[in-house]
């Protein structure tokens, strides 16, 4: 699987957006001549899919119990599928990477 440049410029802007109303991850940083490090692009990447997680969990639940709209069901889901997706293409680029740094000869 190749990602272009555009999708992944594309799924890191739908990461940006994750949960509908959360707050947008920005990356925390102490100084700004930094702009934040990859570490915490990744862990902010992680809380906001578990996040999306858990409000897609919650509104299968009271669809279920009978007190959910079915609409924000397919939504929380579907903001959900995307981080999940967004995340699993991360991790293959970064093990790529890693794969290709240790192929190469010093």
């Amino acid at each position: 699987m190749s990602i272009g440049a555009l999708d992944a410029a594309s799924a890191y802007g739908r990461v940006l957006n994750v949960g509908g109303g959360t707050k947008p991850f920005a990356p925390s940083s102490t100084d700004g001549a930094e702009g934040g490090s990859f570490g915490s692009m990744v862990e902010g990447m992680v809380t906001n899919t578990g996040d999306a997680l858990r409000t897609a969990e919650k509104a299968s639940a009271a669809q279920v119990a009978g007190k959910g709209d079915l609409i924000d069901v397919v939504t929380a889901i579907g903001a959900a599928e995307t981080a999940l997706d967004t995340m699993v293409a991360v991790r293959d680029r970064v093990v790529s990477a890693y794969t290709d740094i240790m192929r190469m000869q010093i």
